[in-house]
């Protein structure tokens, strides 16, 4: 029977978002991939879903995992041509997740993403006591700050004034894609609604790190339910970053 009602197609691809700002493919330097094996394949299924470029993010965290441009870029260089090996066609970047505590404002030669943008995070247990100076800091050196899965951060959950403050400051904004999805819980889904709501994201990203994200992730793309939710908002990760 005919029907007037016009059926939207489902979008099962990624394509939309193009660009991950944010994962950790690179082997055996932090809580991320494992292996070069585990990487390539990680690589391929994303490519799969549609994205056209992937920069790594390894951690930089001085009492965890106390990276350096000089322990991350020959791993970049070592997968890069391992994914080339593979036959797989897909740019590769890395940049870094650097804590936000006060002693790596003096390091210089931060790894950064096109255009001068640095990635931070804080602990999931605490803010950061000097975030805003570390934010003001960073922008004075000439820094554009992306502040990563701010929905994640449970200590402003009942003090939602605190995202509307960091961003009139001049930071910007990453969701987590897996947020959406409920993989960190309900409370971290409604508050990333809430801020998608208030349009307070710039970028988004997987953070993936191990095969449950991957396998979330994957199911959400291909099914539809990521572009349902969040495929039509105006991220700026292909406009800034390809």
């Amino acid at each position: 029977m005919f029907s007037f009602f016009k059926k939207e197609n489902k979008v099962s691809d990624i394509e939309w978002l193009g660009v991950d700002i944010h994962s950790h493919l690179l082997p055996g330097i932090d809580d991320g991939s494992k292996s070069m094996e585990q990487s390539v394949n990680y690589i391929h299924q994303l490519q799969e879903l549609g994205f056209s470029k992937l920069i790594c993010t390894p951690h930089i965290y001085s009492d965890v995992y106390p990276n350096t441009p000089e322990t991350i870029l020959p791993v970049l260089s070592s997968v890069v041509a391992s994914v080339a090996e593979a036959g797989l066609e897909i740019e590769l970047g890395a940049a870094a997740e650097y804590m936000a505590e006060s002693d790596f404002l003096a390091v210089e030669g931060l790894l950064t993403l096109k255009g001068n943008y640095i990635l931070i995070e804080m602990s999931y247990l605490t803010e950061t006591p000097n975030i805003d100076q570390i934010i003001f800091d960073l922008q004075i050196k000439g820094y554009r700050v992306i502040l990563a899965h701010p929905e994640r951060y449970g200590f402003y959950h009942k003090q939602s004034e605190r995202y509307r403050r960091i961003k009139d400051s001049g930071c910007y904004l990453q969701l987590n894609l897996l947020s959406v999805l409920g993989y960190y819980g309900k409370g971290v889904q409604a508050i990333a609604e809430s801020l998608l709501q208030d349009k307070l994201y710039d970028f988004a990203g997987t953070d993936l790190h191990h095969d449950k994200h991957l396998s979330m992730l994957s199911s959400a793309v291909r099914n539809g339910t990521l572009f349902k939710k969040i495929g039509k908002y105006e991220f700026g990760n292909k406009e800034i970053f390809s």
